[in-house]
């Protein structure tokens, strides 16, 4: 039992690998949702090529199935350059219609054919034992295999095309001037997203394959500005969401491509909440440094406009803070505080005096054309 769970997790895994891998450029360039339109169009594409070459496997087979997701973009791409809708209602008029067409298809001329909608959609990596192969010696789950081979080729493919993958996704122009010819490598990227969704949907499901290709570079990106870090972490995304996924699901006797799709959810969350710089924590604690800052400022400024001057013990006073700061006693005992402790202020009784460093920051908002003159020089 215990092989046939390192199975299930792999192939889940590798299903993540291979389309993180992609979905970075895809999350990078706001065409996510084309996977989504590639997944269910696909579906047109596998039952056509069943009704030339009679056949549920083999290279000819994914091929075929993949072409429908090429057709896919292409004709989304053409709705969208007639600039009379945009890109996502674009994807929103074809892919219904392409899934609606092979759905009348199964219907009329696949009834007996294993092709099922719901596999397409939900898959059963629960049941990849049942289509084994041998290889050295060994009994292999075909999906893990086949999904190996797509996982190495998509590497392959971001590897000896980084840098074309990099300048084509952040600056279109660029690379076309480089010669790199960007289209060709959208059209490429996306094909090979078109193959592995191919490959993945028996075991899989094309609501998986989406949730792969989108909310680990989504969460990834949430973490790190890099795109090769990017890409790590949605890899690291992608087999934690495998490894949780499928042993939650035993625990709780559900779906485990389902449990995996939510794993995937989670860890878009925690990104969301805890992301070092982009988190939803981060920025609260940045705000609140901010407005702790800003009111430090506003405190050695009103100490600055009427130091020396003949209202200083009048205006320089903690009682006076309420009323020319309109402060709280709490509010004003806290700003106090903290500018006592970051040694802007002293206390000198009710008196409130600048130190050098309060000083500095007064003039440097009040007066940004004052230098001092060093001692130096």
């Amino acid at each position: 039992m215990l092989v046939l769970d390192v199975q299930i997790v792999l192939v889940g895994a590798l299903v993540g690998i291979s389309s993180s891998l992609l979905g970075s450029f895809l999350v990078l360039r706001k065409n996510s949702m084309l996977s989504d339109a590639i997944s269910h169009s696909i579906l047109l594409g596998i039952i056509l090529t069943y009704l030339l070459i009679k056949q549920t496997t083999g290279p000819f087979f994914i091929l075929g199935a993949a072409l429908a997701g090429v057709v896919t973009v292409y004709l989304t791409e053409f709705i969208t350059n007639t600039k009379r809708v945009k890109n996502d209602a674009a994807i929103g008029l074809v892919f219904p219609v392409l899934f609606s067409i092979a759905v009348i298809l199964i219907n009329l001329y696949a009834r007996d054919v294993h092709i099922d909608i719901d596999a397409v959609l939900f898959g059963e990596i629960g049941f990849i034992w049942l289509d084994t192969t041998r290889w050295l010696g060994l009994e292999l789950p075909k999906s893990l295999l086949s999904m190996t081979i797509i996982a190495l080729i998509n590497l392959a493919f971001v590897s000896l095309f980084y840098k074309e993958l990099k300048i084509s996704t952040f600056d279109e122009a660029l690379a076309t001037a480089l010669g790199f010819r960007p289209t060709l490598l959208f059209y490429a990227l996306l094909t090979l997203t078109s193959v592995t969704a191919v490959t993945a949907f028996d075991a899989v499901g094309a609501i998986l394959l989406v949730a792969f290709v989108i909310v680990p570079p989504a969460a990834a990106y949430l973490l790190t500005d890099k795109l090769w870090r990017m890409m790590a972490y949605g890899i690291v995304i992608s087999l934690g969401s495998s490894l949780f996924g499928y042993y939650l699901a035993v625990l709780w006797d559900v779906s485990i491509a389902g449990m995996m799709a939510v794993m995937t959810g989670v860890f878009l969350i925690l990104a969301f909440l805890l992301s070092p710089r982009y988190g939803l924590i981060a920025q609260e604690v940045i705000r609140r440094s901010q407005r702790f800052a800003n009111e430090e400022r506003a405190l050695v400024v009103h100490l600055f406009n009427h130091e020396h001057s003949s209202h200083q013990n009048e205006e320089n006073i903690v009682s006076a803070l309420r009323e020319h700061l309109r402060w709280s006693e709490s509010k004003s005992r806290n700003i106090l505080m903290r500018s006592l402790d970051n040694n802007l202020i002293v206390r000198e009784g009710e008196i409130l005096n600048l130190t050098l460093k309060g000083r500095a920051i007064a003039q440097e908002i009040m007066q940004p054309w004052y230098r001092p003159i060093s001692s130096e020089g």
